[in-house]
This record gives structure tokens, sequence and C-alpha cells, in this order.
């Protein structure tokens, strides 16, 4: 993804991005590299990363293993959710603006209240990736508890808030259609994997029955990659934006069709 420099007319220089290649590197980035972490693990560490208390019988690593008791796969997890983190505050503050602008005043405080699980949510991933559960494994676990919360409870009001949103619109496009689809779909898959993540981790640790333990690993993955898709919902929520970027003003979103005003 290669920005573009352009000279407007009051010769202020811009540098401009299509949010859909945007939505689509920064998501990619802890996609890939926890794909990568969990082959890798197995692979390489597939022994340690694999065994728990029961020392029954399993096959998958926990996430908590994948991402953050080996290397390089440790490294890797946390230089891609570094680079994401700082374009993720640029999305929640644009979701800010459009819930703002497209629900009724009465209902606003829960876009800022959505605002504010999407920060936390963000700051939340970046410290348990950063403090390993090995190592660091209170404030992993504190971190951890934070972001499941927080990102639960985002994906809930985020799909209320666009929702209502449509419903006061008069002409909704089949790209926004298609978004409030998929916000649905991943948000009812999330919270099933979440409470299926919970019950085997549960009854792992209270019978040791093999194989039990993997069915939490791979609820776990689901819950994470859920996670990741519905944060790229945002691909059709500003499909028609621009990334653009000035001296002055810094960072904005705006349409295509102000850009091509301001050329």
């Amino acid at each position: 993804m290669i920005p573009t420099k352009y000279e407007t007319s009051s010769k202020t220089y811009f540098i401009e991005i299509s949010f859909g290649k945007f939505a689509v590197t920064i998501v990619s980035l802890p996609l890939f590299s926890f794909i990568f972490c969990v082959i890798w693990s197995v692979l390489y560490f597939y022994d340690r990363s694999t065994a728990t208390h029961c020392g029954v019988v399993n096959y998958l690593p926990s996430i908590s293993a994948a991402i953050g008791n080996y290397q390089p796969q440790r490294f890797i997890w946390q230089c891609a959710i570094l680079l994401q983190a700082l374009p993720r505050f640029l999305v929640a503050q644009q979701y800010l603006r459009h819930n703002s602008n497209r629900i009724r005043r009465s209902r606003r405080a829960f876009a800022y209240l959505a605002f504010l699980l999407n920060i936390i949510e963000n700051i939340a991933l970046v410290g348990l990736s950063l403090w390993n559960s090995s190592d660091f494994y209170e404030i992993h676990k504190i971190c951890f508890i934070v972001f499941i919360a927080t990102s639960e409870f985002y994906m809930l009001i985020s799909y209320v808030l666009n929702r209502n949103s449509r419903k006061l619109l008069d002409v909704v496009s089949s790209v926004e259609r298609k978004s409030l689809y998929y916000k649905r779909a991943l948000l009812f898959i999330n919270i099933v994997s979440f409470w299926c993540a919970g019950y085997f981790f549960l009854r792992h640790n209270s019978y040791c029955e093999a194989g039990v333990y993997t069915l939490f690993a791979l609820m776990e993955y689901v819950v994470v990659v859920t996670n990741m898709a519905f944060h790229m919902t945002a691909y059709w929520d500003f499909y028609d934006k621009l990334i653009v970027c000035d001296r002055i003003n810094g960072f904005d979103m705006i349409t295509a069709n102000q850009y091509s005003r301001l050329k």
C-alpha cells in the first residue's frame, strides 16, 4: 500500500489512502501474525505449547501459549499489535463521528460509550501482548479479562448503533446492508464461541479429559478471528472514504466527493 501525494489548489500537501486498503492492511497485521504463531508453535514447540497441568492429550496450543511464550512468535505478534494500535485509534475516532451524526441526540451517549470501549479494548490488547502469561501472569490476566469484556460489549453496542442509525435513513445501500448482516452474524458466532470456550476450559480443569483443551483452544481461535472480522466491517461502513493527511490538520477521513473538490 503506497500513499500518493498531491497538491491542492491551496498549495497544501496531502497524503491520500483509500480506506478499503487501509482496513485490509490493519486487520491483516494481527490476523496473519496470529496464523503464523499458531502454525509455528505446532511445528516447532508442539509438546511444550500444547502441554497442560492435567498431562492429557492435547492437539492445539492456547492463544496465550502461541503468541506469548516462545520466540519468534512473541516478537512477531507484538510488532503486529503495536503497528495496528495507532491506526485503530483513528478508526475509533471516525466511528464516534459517524455514529454521532447518524443517531438521535438522546442516544449519542451510546456512541461515546462505544468509542470508549473500542479504545480500552485496543489498549488491553496491547497490554496482554506485551506482558505474556508465563512471566507476567497477573498483568496478562487482567488485560485479557478487560479485552474480552470490552470487545464483547463494543461489538454488541456497535451493532445496535448501526442497526438503529440505518432505520433512520430513507435509503440504505446494499453495502450498508452487507455491513450490518456481517456484524450480526459475527457477533452471534463470537458470543457462542466465547461461552463454548468458557465451558470447555472449566470442563478441562474439572475432569482432565483428553482433547477438551483442544476444543477450548479452537473456540478461542474463533473468538479472536470473529473479533478481527467484526472490526473489518469498517471496510463497508466507510467504503466511500479516503484517509488524508496534511501538515496543518493531521489525519482525517473524507468522502471521494470532498476529495474531488479539494483537487
